[in-house]
């Protein structure tokens, strides 16, 4: 199995274990049991596990809890199979060094980008990934729509999702997404937070740095000149 379907295969599960947490919602909400995320701790499990229901309400809540934990077990053991693979590849671990960056998230995009120096910046990136706006202008007039989601659906999912943890750790990034949720909101910070992630981690495949490296240029130059290929 190649790299690139380890990494689909697992995003797919979770994926799936997601859309089978979701049919538990409603009944667990109308019973008062609000916990957000917590529901699926063990305790929560254990919660939505004693609420009496309507018999039929009752099975199929046994249904999907039962269907939650056989996925969650396979999440698992994917979730391994790829970091075992991420230890074993030199330029994964070195993406993993970046706050807030898994195995998964390394791997996909070592696999995904591939060679680093085929794009000139930044902007050529995130072009072939499909994290810049559309573009309809006319004459004098520059009009920028939706993303383009051209590129690898699953890469930009990584990035947005890898950004949220990211934020917490680095705080550079922390600043930027904050400046950009007060100027876009929610959505739209996500989105140029997980870009920025991305270019980041490219930078790193194309000069084989690590994080510290990497901040001690950007201290020395700034953000934008760490583009630039070292010399």
């Amino acid at each position: 199995m190649t790299c690139g379907r380890c990494c689909s295969i697992a995003i797919s599960g979770c994926a799936y274990g997601y859309a089978y947490r979701t049919p538990c919602k409603p009944s667990q909400l109308s019973h008062g049991l609000r916990r957000g995320s917590k529901l699926w701790s063990q305790a929560g499990q254990e919660a939505l596990q004693e609420l009496v229901l309507p018999l039929h309400t009752q099975a199929r809540r046994n249904e999907l809890l039962g269907l939650y934990r056989h996925l969650q077990r396979k999440i698992e053991v994917l979730d391994r199979g790829v970091a075992e693979v991420a230890e074993q590849r030199p330029l994964s671990r070195l993406l993993m060094t970046h706050p807030g960056v898994g195995p998964i998230t390394a791997l996909a995009t070592e696999v995904y980008v591939g060679d680093a120096r085929r794009f000139p910046d930044g902007k050529a990136l995130s072009s072939y990934v499909g994290m810049i706006p559309a573009e309809n202008s006319s004459g004098e007039k520059r009009r920028l729509g939706a993303l383009t989601k051209q590129g690898n659906a699953l890469l930009r999912y990584l990035w947005c999702e890898a950004a949220g943890h990211a934020v917490r750790q680095d705080e550079e990034l922390k600043r930027f997404y904050r400046r950009k949720l007060a100027q876009k909101g929610l959505g739209k910070a996500k989105v140029a937070a997980g870009r920025k992630l991305g270019i980041r981690l490219w930078i790193r495949l194309r000069d084989q740095v690590e994080h510290h490296e990497f901040c001690r240029r950007r201290r020395q130059c700034g953000e934008a000149h760490a583009e630039r290929p070292a010399n």
